[in-house]
C-alpha cells in the first residue's frame, strides 16, 4: 500500500474526513490519495494561512480532529500563524507537511539548504506544538500518526505537526507489519478533597462569581457547569471563548467581564469575594493588566488541567487561594458525588447578590438608546444588537479581530445553540472568513462572517473559494475606513497622532461595494441606521454567499475599554466617583 493512501485511510478511519489545502510539489503524493479515498473530501484554499484557519474552524464546529496539507518550504512556514491559532485556544489540528525527498535534505544545521524549497520546519514549529516531527522512516509512519493523534487530542489539546519528505510518501507499506504507539500511563491526581473545599469556599461566601472559560466547551463539560452553577445558585461571567456555552437569557448568566468587558461584569468582579475559575486561564485580558488588582477583596480558586496555568502568577499578579489541577469532567464528577450526599441544592442562596450584578448591568447597558441617534453612518454597537435579534438560532458567527470582534462579543445575546467563533488569544486579522469558508464546507449551518475592513484586505483571495462553491456565507464587513482599534491605542499612548492606521496615513482599502461582484458574489451596503433593519433582513433572507458592506461610524470606539496596563479595580475613569464609591463600598463590607 502507499504511504500517503495509508495517511488518508488512517484518518478517516479516526474521523477526521475532510481535508484543507493548498497543493505543491512536495505534497502531491498526499492530495493525489485525499482525492482517491471515498471517505475523505478535500477543499483547496488560497493560501496556506487560510487552509489552517479552515481546518482550525473544521475542529471546533465538529469536534474532530482538523486536517491540514501543504508543500515543503514556504508552503509550510505560511501555515504559522494559524498553528499558533490553535495552539493557543487548545484546538486539535493536524498540520501535515511535504518535505523534499530525504536524500536532499541538508546533512548539518549549519547548511542553509540543500533541497529546493528546503526548510526545517519541525525546528520552526516545536515551540508552538504539542508534538512535531519529521517522518524519516516509512516503516514508523503507523507509529507517528498515532502519537501525533493522542497528542492533538489528549489532556490539554492543541496542534501537532508531521513532515513527510517526498520520496517517504510514494514508499509501499504494509499495513499488517507497521508497528503501533502505546500511550504512556496517565496517573490522574485526585481532586476529591479540593471539591470539598471548594463547596466550604462557596457555603460561606456571600458575593460569589464563577468565571466560565473556553475549557468548559474543550472538555465537553457544558451540562456540567450550568448544574454546577444551579445547585449552588451562583451567577456566572463568561469570557469570550465561552460566551456561546449557554443562552444570553439564562438566570444566573451575568455576561462578560475584562478589559473590553461590560461594567456590570466588572462590577461583579471587582466586588465579589469569591472567584470560582474553571477553564479560563484568567488571561490580563480577563484580569486587567495589574493582575494584582484583580477581584482584591475575593478568596480566588482556579481549577484547569495545566499546572503551567495555575503556577504561572508571580508574586505581584492574581494570588490563588487555591489551585486544583484536573480536567474538569473529572472535577465536576466529584462535584457529583458531594450534590448526591449533599441534598437537593441551595436554591435560596445568593439572591440579593444576582439581583444587585442585574441592576449593574441594566444601569450599564453595552447599547444604549443613545447609540441608535447617529445619523449618516451606522454605529457597531446597534449594528451587532440588530444582528443577535435577527440572526436564526443556530447560526455560527465568526468574527475576526480588533474592533469589530470587541464589539461583537460585548453586544450579542445568543440564543438556540448559535456559536460564536474567534481566534481567541492570537487574534490575527483575517482569521474569521477562511474559518467560515471551513465551518461552510463541514457543518451545513448557515454562517455569518463578520470582518473589518483590514482584516478583509489580508484574506481577500478567499472569496474566490467563497463564489465558486456558493458557500452559505454572509460576510458583512465592518468599513470604518481605517484599523480602528489602533486609533484608539494612538488617542491613548500618542496623543492621536495617527499613523498607518488610516488611508490619511498610508494605509490602501479596496472599494468593498464592488469587491462582490467583482468575485462574483451579491452584494449589498448598509449605510446608515434607516435601512439597517430592512437590509440586515435581506441580506441573512438571500440564498448563497453575499458581501454586505457596512459603513461603520468613522469615530467609532470600544466602548467600554480599560487602558492597557490598567486593573480592573480602576473600573471606569469615565464614571462619575459618586458612582463607583457605592461599588466599593460592597467591597468593603
Amino acid at each position: 500500500m502507499k504511504l500517503s493512501d495509508y495517511v488518508m485511510e488512517f484518518l478517516a478511519e479516526h474521523g477526521s474526513r475532510h481535508v484543507f489545502l493548498v497543493s505543491g510539489g512536495a505534497v502531491v503524493h498526499l492530495v493525489d490519495s485525499a482525492a482517491r479515498n471515498p471517505k475523505m473530501a478535500y477543499f483547496c484554499l488560497e493560501h496556506e494561512q487560510n487552509a489552517g484557519a479552515a481546518a482550525d474552524a473544521c475542529s471546533r464546529v465538529t469536534g474532530k480532529l482538523g486536517v491540514v496539507l501543504t508543500t515543503s518550504g514556504p508552503g509550510a512556514t505560511n501555515l504559522v500563524t494559524s498553528v499558533c491559532n490553535a495552539y493557543f485556544d487548545s484546538i486539535p489540528v493536524l498540520f501535515i507537511t511535504g518535505q523534499v525527498a530525504t536524500f536532499r535534505i541538508k546533512p548539518s544545521e549549519r547548511l542553509r539548504q540543500k533541497g529546493f524549497q528546503e526548510t526545517d520546519v519541525v525546528s520552526i514549529f516545536r515551540s508552538i506544538t504539542k508534538y512535531a516531527t519529521q517522518l524519516g522512516r516509512a516503516e514508523d509512519i503507523k507509529c507517528v500518526l498515532q502519537e501525533a493523534v493522542y497528542a492533538a487530542t489528549s489532556g490539554r489539546m492543541g496542534p501537532v505537526l508531521i513532515d513527510i519528505p517526498d520520496d517517504i510518501q510514494r514508499a509501499e507499506v504494509d499495513p499488517d507489519k507497521l508497528r503501533g504507539f502505546t500511550p504512556p500511563a496517565v496517573h490522574a491526581g485526585s481532586c476529591v478533597s479540593a471539591v470539598g473545599d471548594v463547596f466550604a469556599a462557596i457555603r460561606s461566601a456571600k458575593r460569589p462569581v464563577l468565571i466560565l472559560g473556553a475549557g468548559v466547551r474543550l472538555s465537553g463539560a457544558i451540562p456540567e457547569a450550568l448544574k454546577f452553577a444551579e445547585y449552588f445558585r451562583v451567577p456566572f461571567l463568561l469570557t469570550w471563548g465561552a460566551m456561546d456555552i449557554v443562552e444570553y437569557g439564562h438566570e444566573l448568566n451575568m455576561g462578560g467581564l475584562g478589559v473590553c468587558g461590560p461594567r456590570g461584569g466588572n462590577f461583579a468582579a471587582q466586588a465579589s469575594d469569591l472567584v470560582i475559575a474553571l477553564g479560563t486561564r484568567l488571561s490580563q485580558m480577563i484580569t486587567g493588566g495589574k493582575q494584582n488588582l484583580f477581584a482584591p477583596h475575593a478568596k480566588k480558586i482556579m481549577v484547569d488541567i495545566d499546572a503551567e496555568e495555575l503556577n504561572k502568577f508571580s508574586p505581584t499578579d492574581v494570588v490563588l487561594d487555591l489551585k486544583v489541577q484536573c480536567g474538569l469532567r473529572e472535577f465536576f464528577a466529584e462535584c457529583g458525588k458531594l450534590y448526591s450526599r449533599a441534598g437537593s441544592g441551595e436554591k435560596g442562596r445568593f439572591g440579593e447578590w444576582r439581583q444587585q450584578i442585574a441592576e449593574w448591568r441594566m444601569k450599564y447597558p453595552i447599547c444604549p438608546q443613545s447609540n441608535y441617534g447617529l445619523k449618516d453612518r451606522v454605529d457597531a454597537y446597534v449594528f451587532i444588537k440588530e444582528l443577535s435579534r435577527a440572526a436564526r438560532a443556530g447560526d455560527i458567527i465568526f468574527a475576526d479581530t480588533g474592533g469589530n470582534v470587541s464589539q461583537t462579543m460585548q453586544a450579542f445575546e445568543v440564543k438556540g445553540g448559535q456559536r460564536i467563533i474567534s481566534a481567541w488569544n492570537h487574534t490575527p486579522m483575517g482569521y474569521s472568513l477562511p474559518a467560515s469558508i471551513g465551518a461552510a464546507f463541514v457543518s451545513g449551518r448557515d454562517i455569518i462572517c463578520i470582518i473589518g475592513d483590514g482584516g478583509l484586505m489580508l484574506c481577500l483571495e478567499e472569496l474566490s473559494v467563497v463564489a465558486k462553491h456558493r458557500l452559505n456565507i454572509k460576510i458583512f464587513v465592518f468599513n470604518n475606513h481605517c484599523y480602528g482599534i489602533m486609533k484608539q491605542t494612538l488617542d491613548t499612548w500618542l496623543g492621536s497622532r495617527y499613523v498607518a492606521v488610516d488611508e490619511g496615513s498610508g494605509l490602501a482599502f479596496a472599494d468593498f461595494d464592488k469587491i462582490g461582484p467583482a468575485f462574483g458574489l451579491q452584494a449589498v451596503a448598509i449605510r446608515n441606521h434607516g435601512e439597517l433593519n430592512a437590509k440586515l433582513g435581506q441580506v441573512l433572507g438571500m440564498k448563497g454567499p453575499v458581501l454586505c458592506n457596512v459603513e461603520i461610524a468613522l469615530g467609532q470606539r470600544i466602548v467600554p475599554m480599560l487602558k492597557f496596563g490598567a486593573g480592573l479595580e480602576d473600573l471606569d475613569p469615565k464614571l462619575p466617583r459618586e458612582e463607583i464609591e457605592p461599588i466599593m463600598r460592597i467591597v468593603k463590607d
